[in-house]
């Protein structure tokens, strides 16, 4: 039996699926112009298994996103040479480091009847438990390297100085009017404007916080005394004679 000998109702299948399923969800259905379509639209499908082995190997025509108030997304699509089934997978969360998902299983997705009051039941007890203990495990991570990672502002003179080691964080700072400097090996902001620095750094904390990021100002360390004892010193010419 080829592929397109019969055509999945993915339309109004989800439609009936969504409202069964619990939480308030919203439909985004899509045909596929292209194969290129069908693989940009499951790209973040969270699946190593059946469904991404469906949209890989086969033309699927069409599929739909689902989307619960929580920010849950569902893939959703007919299953090749399953005239009575359907594939129903969860979408990765996005804005989360690649590093977070080290070590965690993929809660892949399921083959589910037509009958989207029977494909409910089995998204609600099958899938979203495995989602919900991996989704739990990717969040721990990523606290975990966001804890690692702080952005470090440190002042030299009246400007500020920073490393970047990730390019979001450079790009945040650069929109914020830091520039990089003569080295190379960091960034910095000026202190010309000090009311216009203290605008750039509360915006740059505003934006790293919504990415969990913490960011930190400091001082330099202060020179040891010994140091500042040489440095008076020198600065006095050496005694002609003693005085007795």
């Amino acid at each position: 039996m080829h592929d397109h000998d019969f055509e999945h109702d993915v339309e109004g299948f989800v439609t009936v699926l969504a409202s069964e399923l619990p939480g308030h969800w919203t439909v985004e259905y899509h045909q596929h112009a292209n194969r290129a379509e069908q693989l940009a639209r499951a790209a973040a499908v969270w699946d190593l298994y059946l469904v991404a082995d469906a949209v890989t190997r086969h033309p699927l025509r069409h599929d739909a996103i689902l989307t619960r108030d929580d920010g849950t997304r569902l893939y959703v699509t007919g299953r090749p040479r399953y005239e009575d089934d359907f594939l129903v997978a969860a979408i990765a969360p996005a804005s989360v480091p690649p590093e977070a998902f080290r070590g965690v299983r993929e809660p892949d997705g399921i083959a589910v009847p037509a009958d989207p009051f029977a494909a409910a039941e089995a998204v609600t007890t099958g899938l979203f438990p495995r989602y919900e203990a991996a989704l739990a495990q990717v969040w721990k991570n990523s606290d975990h390297l966001d804890s690692r990672t702080p952005v470090t502002l440190t002042w030299v003179g009246p400007d500020l100085h920073a490393h970047a080691d990730s390019t979001t964080v450079a790009a945040i700072l650069t929109e914020h009017g830091f520039a990089p400097t003569d080295s190379g090996q960091s960034l910095m902001l000026t202190g010309d404007d000090t009311a216009l620095q203290a605008r750039a750094v509360r915006a740059v904390g505003a934006r790293l916080a919504t990415l969990g990021i913490h960011l930190a100002l400091r001082h330099p360390a202060v020179r040891p005394g010994l140091d500042t004892t040489t440095v008076a010193l020198a600065q006095h010419p050496r005694p002609t004679a003693r005085v007795r």
